[in-house]
């Protein structure tokens, strides 16, 4: 049980590191001023789920998870 914990510590440390580069790589929500103008309504603005951002943004929510689920399983002290 030693070794399971120790790549799940591991892993933890991979999901942190790379959660915390993914939320300094989005921009600020200060920068979409431009929608107070309409200036959302750009070919970026229609498909930012499909923009690098929106990609961040998946990534991101994908990471906050996987690093939920390992604090709480290596809080459960069973490993």
């Amino acid at each position: 049980m030693g070794a399971l914990r120790i790549v799940l510590t591991v892993l933890f440390i991979i999901v942190c590191v790379v959660l915390t580069a993914l939320v300094l790589l989005q921009e600020g929500k200060s920068a979409g001023l431009g929608a107070i103008s309409g200036a959302a309504e750009t070919y970026w603005g229609k498909n930012k789920g499909r923009s690098m951002e929106g990609m961040l943004v998946k990534l991101t929510k994908i990471c906050a998870i996987l690093f939920v689920i390992l604090t709480v399983l290596l809080n459960l002290n069973v490993f």
